[in-house]
């Protein structure tokens, strides 16, 4: 299980990233760690995401390569094989917790309801995603939350950006964010180093 207190990365931002070319995932995390960014969870909505995690794992160790979007657990075996050092999932399902139980493996759980976040808290889990955030009920939701879950921490994704992520981060049972803004596919594309390293700079100084 994952220690919310004893994370494998300092940064407390969380880019989620669709990558369409594998051959360009070093590079990103090159990018990204000089912007002061050291994890970066790239999905598995992409058929080049697991030759990612594997490029990144091996040839970029400095930065905690996490795997995203893992909805089975195959899937989950299969990222951790590649070298990912921790997964996210959207959702949360008996065989997925199980999975990542017996195996210890370090996954961390979507969740939107209380009930969700009981279920995963019966499991041993207190750093659980919470996703979608925004259509979810946000800030007040998570705020809610605390009350009758105050050992569990939230890494909120879906419609953070850099305008209310400072909010989100005020929050007692927040650890870290996470979104997509800090990695727009068109400058992946076109290899936008230097604007990336820009972007996860500009993130970074505002926390």
């Amino acid at each position: 299980m994952l220690n919310p207190e004893k994370l494998p990365f300092t940064s407390k931002i969380v880019p989620v990233i669709v990558i369409t070319d594998a051959s360009y995932a070093v590079d990103l995390a090159w990018a990204l760690l000089a912007g002061g960014v050291d994890v970066m969870e790239i999905t598995l909505r992409h058929p080049a995401g697991l030759e990612s995690i594997q490029k990144v794992a091996v040839q970029v160790p400095k930065m905690c390569v996490a795997a995203g979007t893992v909805t089975t657990s195959q899937e989950c075996r299969q990222a951790f094989d590649q070298g990912a050092r921790l997964a996210f999932s959207p959702g949360v399902s008996h065989d997925l917790l199980h999975t990542a139980t017996t195996h210890h493996l370090p996954l961390i759980p979507g969740v939107m309801t209380p009930s969700e976040v009981m279920q995963c808290r019966e499991q041993g889990f207190r750093l659980l995603k919470f996703f979608p955030a925004a259509q979810a009920g946000g800030i007040p939701m998570l705020q809610a939350l605390h009350g009758p879950f105050s050992d569990t921490q939230f890494c909120p994704t879906g419609g953070i950006h850099l305008s209310n992520m400072s909010s989100y981060l005020q929050l007692a049972n927040v650890a870290m964010v996470g979104g997509s803004w800090l990695t727009p596919l068109p400058l992946l594309i076109d290899r936008q180093w230097s604007e990336i390293t820009r972007l996860a700079q500009e993130a970074s100084a505002s926390i």
